[in-house]
């Protein structure tokens, strides 16, 4: 019996309905993570959702049999419950086709099986794992620091508060590539899953990937509550950048809201209806804003040109990825005026946490 152990979450219930839909679903996943991730070299088991109190996931050799915690299906997102399943998918490989029942649960051959294969071998069996590293500490504290400094109200300040922030996170990245080529990385998925990705969205998942040192992909998850399926942003990287990444993803949604209400305001605007395109428009600004920093940068003889493991590792964990091309909203006059608006964005130290469920990473709002 090998289980992926951790605390599981209280949960409300699930209806017949629900649990039904979500099993469908977890057989779904399995079948699908067969295929890319063993070759279908693994047998049908019998998929349980189970009450498990000190475990989010167990795979039963004797009994072929794989649990899922039903905590674990009302209280984490998708995303954590399919990286349960397939740590226990890699305990069922190595128990049945690989044949070796006599290491630890954990042990050399199961941790390799799951290297090869992107998947996490933690026992908790959470979706990342936080920047606990004293250098990469304070390599935290240094950035939320410098954004804390970008809060000035002289915008010079602030500007060049922001830009030292993403100077040493550039250095730092380009230093510890060189210094250490294999890095530790994790994966995290941020905000909610929603049936429809719109542009504000694409053009925010763009400027992480581009500009915070982690590769970004669009994952198909399942929302439990509404049975539909959905999409979610998930990013890879290093703990300290992931870190970094999920409070300006909660920063920016958050932001561009705000920024929404006040254009609203002063332009006499009622309802809603143009919304999602000033939001996009405030993303390309700020997009903007960053090659513009990036061009200074480059001046001074700091050029990111990617990290090929990160990728190795993306690939690892989607070895079926598509390249999908997307139509852009209309171009309006709320998306010339989002757009300034996005151009004028300072980066700074100021959410507590967003819309988007993004945690206080880099330290809370000033009194």
């Amino acid at each position: 019996m090998f289980d992926a152990a951790g605390s599981t979450p209280p949960t409300h219930g699930l209806s017949i309905e629900l649990e039904r839909a979500a099993l469908f679903e977890l057989r779904t996943a399995w079948e699908r993570s067969n295929a890319e991730y063993f070759k279908s070299s693994l047998r049908w088991p019998i998929l349980e959702i189970a009450e498990l109190e000190s475990q989010l996931g167990r795979w039963i050799g004797e009994h072929r049999t794989l649990q899922i915690a039903r905590g674990l299906i009302l209280g984490q997102g998708w995303g954590v419950v399919v990286e349960v399943l397939k740590h226990e998918m890699a305990h069922q490989f190595v128990d049945e086709v690989l044949g070796l029942r006599d290491e630890t649960a954990h042990g050399l051959a199961f941790r390799l099986v799951c290297e090869e294969r992107g998947i996490d071998p933690r026992a908790a069996g959470l979706p990342y794992a936080k920047a606990t590293a004293e250098e990469e500490h304070r390599l935290l504290e240094r950035v939320a620091k410098l954004l804390a400094l970008a809060e000035s109200p002289n915008i010079h300040e602030a500007q060049a508060a922001m830009s030292a922030a993403q100077r040493l996170m550039l250095k730092y990245n380009l230093e510890t590539l060189i210094r250490a080529p294999r890095r530790a990385y994790a994966f995290r998925h941020l905000g909610e899953p929603t049936g429809r990705v719109d542009e504000s969205r694409r053009f925010l998942a763009s400027i992480l990937g581009d500009f915070f040192f982690v590769e970004v992909i669009w994952v198909t998850v399942w929302r439990v509550r509404e049975k539909k399926r959905g999409k979610v942003l998930e990013i890879c990287g290093t703990p300290e950048n992931l870190e970094l990444c999920a409070y300006v993803h909660s920063f920016l949604i958050h932001t561009s809201e705000r920024l929404w209400r006040e254009y609203k305001r002063n332009n006499g605007v009622s309802g809603n209806r143009s919304r999602r395109v000033f939001v996009a428009g405030v993303m390309a600004g700020f997009r903007d804003k960053l090659l513009s920093e990036r061009k200074q940068s480059s001046e001074q003889g700091l050029v990111w040109a990617g990290d090929s493991e990160l990728s190795a590792y993306l690939r690892r964990r989607h070895p079926h990825m598509r390249y999908m091309r997307h139509q852009g909203n209309r171009r309006n006059e709320a998306w010339t005026h989002g757009r300034a608006a996005g151009r004028k964005i300072v980066l700074h130290r100021g959410v507590n946490e967003g819309p988007s469920g993004g945690r206080k990473l880099l330290g809370g709002r000033k009194k």
